[in-house]
This record gives C-alpha cells, sequence and structure tokens, in this order.
C-alpha cells in the first residue's frame, strides 16, 4: 500500500494581512510538490524572488518537516504611482509530517531559481516482529 503524505499544516498567510484572498493569494496559493521515489522523499516549494537567506528548514520533533521565511515589503517612494498589486509580502510556513521511513538526520536543501528543493533519503523500516503465543488450558 503506497504511502500518503500527511499535511499538518498550510499556513502561507502573510502576518498582518487581511484574510481575503485577493490580499494573501501570491503566498496562499504557493505551490509545493511532494514526490517520493524508491531513494527518497523530495519537496519542491516555489518562492520566486526570495533568496535562500530568507528561508529557513527545519526538522521538528515528531518528524514534522518545517519551511518559513519572509518575503520583504518593497521599498516605496513617494514619487511612486503603482497600478496594481499582487505580490504579498510577509512571513510563510509549511508544515508536512513526515512517514516513519524518513531518515530525519540526513535531510539536505538546495535553492535554485527561486525554487527550494529539500531531500529527504529513506530508510528500511522494520516490521514488527510477530511471535505466535501458545494457548494453554
Amino acid at each position: 500500500m503506497a504511502l500518503i503524505p500527511q499535511l499538518l499544516g498550510d499556513i502561507l498567510t502573510p502576518f498582518g494581512a487581511s484574510s481575503s484572498n485577493q490580499e494573501t493569494s501570491n503566498y496562499v496559493n504557493a505551490r509545493v510538490d511532494w514526490k517520493e521515489t524508491s531513494e527518497a522523499h523530495v519537496f519542491k516549494v516555489d518562492l520566486p524572488g526570495l533568496k535562500k537567506e530568507e528561508v529557513k528548514v527545519e526538522v521538528e520533533e515528531g518528524g514534522v518537516l518545517a519551511i518559513s521565511g519572509e518575503r520583504a515589503a518593497e521599498k516605496e517612494d513617494k514619487n511612486d504611482k503603482w497600478h496594481r498589486v499582487e505580490r504579498s509580502c510577509g512571513k510563510f510556513l509549511r508544515k508536512f509530517l513526515l512517514p516513519e521511513n524518513a531518515k530525519l538526520e540526513e535531510v539536505k536543501a538546495n535553492m535554485e531559481y527561486g525554487v527550494l528543493t529539500v531531500t529527504i533519503p529513506k530508510q528500511e523500516v522494520k516490521k514488527p516482529e510477530v511471535r505466535t503465543i501458545e494457548i494453554t488450558g
């Protein structure tokens, strides 16, 4: 039976923003792909315009992968005239509960061209030993 990824939280709403979808749509709809290969779990996160220094990848107690960061607001000039503002700014956080076969001590992260790739190798999970108990009587 295939493992079904379990999503713990999907919190990508910028802090201080209204809950309206129009104002938070960029990060609320940020795309994360999670695929499982024969060797690893691979997460790909679209983070356009962010540098690796602005993103944090952590493995929390209980096997939870946390990806967070912040996009700074663009500096405004009094002479600027904005015609449209669609890109969000602020803090974001995504959390995923990792399966038992994830090697949490070997997590690697790489960021290129605004795409964060987190690779978590897999390990063989020992199946519990079944012992037959003799019934007396």
